[in-house]
């Protein structure tokens, strides 16, 4: 009887550890889709599931497509400083920037990125420097080094400057690289991590 039960528990276990990922995967689609269609969408006589998602991933390629253009870079440029220029919202629409990695440099969230050295010298991973070298910081970086393929999550560190290695990345490819898992093509060669520090 106890064998019995023991296998009736791992077939159990085994068909909700079979199902979960499928599982997530319709009930992640089901939810963007009725996010997307919304009340308007489902209400037309053409709708079909997925039309939704569809629409979005069709729309969103569009967008990517005249802001690769050089009208469409000078256009959302424009935009750009007409939303910076703007009160209160210009404050917001400023600090989703730099979270997302447009703002970098001196006054941005994230300074640049490095490369950042484990214990074995032999692995590296990808960091933001939120802070330089300070008195106040013992002369260490802060460093937040993002989780793939969701950099809003990560861990920061404060470190020395020879556990970091510079790179030729900007913060916007940098992220670009953690949400695609690595699998993004960059337009140059990407710079990796050797012995000079930064």
């Amino acid at each position: 009887m106890e064998r019995f039960r023991r296998h009736i528990a791992k077939c159990l276990v085994a068909g909700v550890v079979a199902l979960l990922p499928i599982g997530g995967l319709l009930l992640t689609v089901y939810y963007f889709e009725n996010q997307v269609a919304g009340v308007w969408l489902k209400n037309q006589g053409f709708y079909f599931f997925g039309l939704g998602l569809l629409l979005a991933t069709i729309s969103l390629y569009l967008i990517g497509l005249i802001v690769s253009s050089l009208l469409g870079r000078w256009l959302f440029y424009q935009a750009d400083r007409l939303l910076d220029r703007m009160p209160v919202l210009g404050n917001l629409y400023q600090t989703l920037k730099q979270l997302i990695g447009y703002g970098e440099g001196p006054q941005g969230m994230f300074k640049r990125v490095v490369w950042v050295s484990r214990d074995d010298a032999k692995q590296f991973e990808l960091g933001l420097v939120t802070m330089e070298a300070s008195p106040a910081s013992q002369d260490r970086l802060a460093v937040f080094v993002p989780s793939g393929p969701s950099p809003t999550t990560g861990r920061l560190l404060y470190l020395e400057r020879d556990r970091l290695i510079e790179t030729n990345l900007t913060v916007n490819e940098a992220l670009q690289i953690l949400v695609s898992l690595g699998s993004l093509v960059l337009d140059k060669p990407l710079m990796l991590p050797s012995k000079q520090t930064c």
